[in-house]
């Protein structure tokens, strides 16, 4: 069945980390109930949703993706950049601990899950200012016995190599090109953002659906004539904290 591990926004988000993007006012009660909306979302796309507890004393502990990454066989419990999310791992391993063994990238290396895209057995790694190359190491070595290629990307504008890019299926990746290195992509069609929605490439495929942010009409144009529905959520507020789409879940099929 496939699955996903979410959390409840800690009520403390608007101390939430932030690289890119200025310090905003956050409406915590509203990003609470877009943050119910996209788990009831995910829920009625057929996904198995586990919400584990609110973590008041971590803002960024909502967005789950970035301190574990999951895979067929295995489960990596990351080293993040930003050092003060680094509690947010502990309950993350403990929660897939019932799922997958479980494995820890440990520093100086430095990973993030929003810099990891995967499309079958190839696993595309952002070298970005949360993630370095001895991040990329240390996966490397854990995912290759499996039968993964591993492909460090050149991140550069933007927080995560999914900010920059993800996976569409059937051979194609949304991209803004101006946010990464796209030689290491060169065996995928890259499609592109609408040129006014520079940050749209953060999507979500589920079966043959899109799931994307409400605020990038133009972009959601563009994947539907590519063949695929598209299906929306607001999350306004959490993208006041450098939010996306796939950051607030970590999706895996629970075999």
């Amino acid at each position: 069945m496939l699955t996903a591990l979410t959390r409840v926004v800690s009520r403390s988000l608007a101390s939430c980390e932030l690289t890119w993007l200025p310090r905003q006012q956050i409406d915590i009660d509203l990003a609470i109930e877009q943050h119910k909306q996209y788990e009831q979302l995910l829920a009625a796309m057929g996904v198995h949703v586990i919400s584990l507890p609110e973590q008041p004393e971590l803002p960024d502990a909502v967005f789950v993706e970035d301190p574990l990454i999951v895979f067929d066989e295995v489960a990596i419990v990351t080293c993040m950049g930003a050092p003060t999310r680094r509690a947010e791992s502990e309950t993350l391993a403990e929660a897939i601990s019932a799922f997958r063994p479980v494995r820890v990238i440990l520093d100086p290396a430095t990973i993030e899950g929003g810099d990891v895209m995967r499309i079958g057995c190839d696993v595309f790694v952002g070298l970005s200012t949360r993630t370095n190359a001895a991040g990329v190491q240390q996966l490397t070595r854990e995912l290759e016995p499996f039968g993964y290629r591993i492909t460090p990307v050149e991140v550069r504008g933007c927080l995560h190599l999914k900010s920059a890019c993800c996976s569409m299926g059937d051979g194609k990746i949304l991209a803004n090109k101006d946010w990464l290195d796209t030689a290491p992509l060169r065996d995928y069609e890259i499609v592109g953002v609408a040129l006014d929605e520079p940050g749209a490439a953060n999507i979500l495929r589920i079966g043959d659906t899109i799931l994307m942010p409400a605020s990038f009409p133009h972009t959601q144009r563009i994947v539907r004539r590519e063949g695929l529905e598209v299906r929306t959520v607001d999350i306004s507020e959490l993208m006041k904290a450098e939010a996306a789409i796939t950051c607030s879940s970590v999706i895996f099929e629970a075999l």
